[in-house]
């Protein structure tokens, strides 16, 4: 069995810190566990990135890009309420398919708060880059209309919410949310719907 290269232990890395933030989050989550589920030793850890916040900052960057990846694939070839609307479906189909994505975004937002509080600005700069780049290819489709971009971006962080707050497809709570605009289909409201919001 062929050994692994130091870029493929830093992607096992990335990945591992990823799950492991998102269950525990920053100040929750030790180098130790981190290193455990890649199957290596914390002295091999630190030989590829310098400290937790850079394993922190680069499962917060892949988790971010893996989203507007997700967005832009969905919007190709589209615009408009079309784009909105595939862009949500997609949405909802990757926290339910992929709940990590969902609990590492809550995780990052209150370690940001939290630096922000202590301080550290360069750390939300960080993050707020990657922030920017999601809004940004979330605009494209729409012709640069912030107005509709920060439409479907709220909605998005009430869909958020809810689903990790538990509750369950059909509940009425669901009924105004509407990732595709104002106009556009709502979320599901039942549990045999395609893309139901994952159960937290």
């Amino acid at each position: 069995m062929a050994r692994m290269s130091a870029e493929e232990r830093r992607e096992s890395v990335v990945r591992a810190a990823m799950c492991e933030f998102a269950r525990g989050g920053y100040y929750g989550t030790s180098t130790e566990a981190i290193a455990k589920r890649v199957g290596v030793s914390q002295p091999y850890l630190f030989r590829l990135f310098p400290n937790k916040q850079a394993m922190f900052l680069a499962a917060t960057t892949r988790c971010m890009e893996e989203i507007r990846l997700v967005f832009e694939e969905a919007a190709k070839g589209l615009t408009g309420a079309e784009a909105l609307e595939a862009m949500g479906a997609a949405y909802l189909a990757l926290i339910a398919e992929q709940p990590d994505k969902l609990q590492m975004q809550l995780q990052v937002y209150v370690t940001v708060a939290a630096a922000e509080a202590a301080g550290e600005r360069e750390f939300g700069e960080l993050v707020r880059a990657g922030w920017m780049d999601l809004w940004d290819t979330v605009r494209l489709p729409l012709g640069g209309d912030s107005e509709q971009a920060g439409s479907f971006m709220a909605y998005g962080m009430l869909i958020n919410t809810l689903a990790a707050l538990g509750f369950p497809p059909g509940h009425r709570v669901w009924e105004g949310c509407r990732l595709s605009g104002p106009s556009g289909p709502s979320g599901p409201t039942d549990p045999a719907d395609t893309h139901e919001p994952p159960q937290a």
